[in-house]
C-alpha cells in the first residue's frame, strides 16, 4: 500500500469515507497547525480559536460524506472553521470598529514587493485592529498564502469583492501599522 503522505487531501478523504476512519488524523495533522492559526487571526484569542478549529474538525467529518472529492479539501474546511469563527465571535458579541478616518483613496501604490513583505511582517501585530470583513480576506491572502479564487470559495464572495476588500484591508493596514509604531 503506497504511503498515505504522499496521497492528496482529496485521496485521503476517500480513504477516511471507504476503507480506513482512523486515516482522518492524517487530514487534522496536515492542517491543524494552520486553521488554528487562521482562527486566531479572526477571534483574536487562542483558545477560543483552538476549539473552532476542533469543532470544525468534528463537523467536517461528520459531514464528510457530503463533500465532492473534485473540489479542493483545504477551501473546503477552510470555510468550516471560517463558519465557526464567525459564530464564535457573533456569540461574544465581540464588534471591531471601523476607523472613520481611513482614506480608502490615498493614491499610494502598495502592490510593490516591498510594501508587500512589510505588510506580511506587521500583520500579525496589526490585524487585531481591523474588522473582520478586511482582516479575513486579507489574512488569507498574505497569511495562508490562497489565492483570490480560493478566498472566494472560503468566504463565499464574488472574486471582485475579495479583490476590493483585500485592496482596502491593505490600506487600513498599512493606516494601523503607521500608527502603532
Amino acid at each position: 500500500m503506497e504511503n498515505i503522505e504522499t496521497k492528496t487531501d482529496e485521496e485521503i478523504v476517500e480513504i477516511v469515507k471507504n476503507e480506513n476512519k482512523e486515516s482522518y488524523a492524517h487530514i487534522i495533522k496536515r492542517y491543524q497547525a494552520k486553521l488554528i492559526r487562521y482562527a486566531e487571526y479572526l477571534i483574536g484569542d487562542p483558545d477560543k480559536a483552538s476549539d473552532a478549529v476542533q469543532d470544525s474538525f468534528i463537523k467536517a467529518y461528520v459531514n464528510l460524506n457530503g463533500f465532492d472529492v473534485k473540489k479542493k479539501f483545504s477551501s473546503w474546511i477552510y470555510r468550516i472553521v471560517h463558519n465557526e469563527a464567525i459564530n464564535l465571535i457573533d456569540k461574544n458579541k465581540k464588534t471591531i470598529k471601523l476607523d472613520p478616518d481611513v482614506d480608502f483613496d490615498s493614491g499610494i501604490n502598495i502592490e510593490d514587493t516591498y510594501i508587500k513583505e512589510e505588510l506580511v511582517s506587521k500583520a500579525h501585530n496589526c490585524l487585531e485592529g481591523m474588522d473582520i470583513n478586511y482582516r479575513e480576506p486579507l489574512s488569507l491572502y498574505y497569511i495562508e498564502n490562497k489565492s483570490y479564487e480560493e478566498i472566494s470559495d472560503i468566504l463565499r464572495l464574488p472574486m471582485g469583492t475579495v479583490a476590493v476588500r483585500i485592496n482596502r484591508a491593505k490600506i487600513i493596514l498599512k493606516k494601523i501599522c503607521q500608527t502603532k509604531r
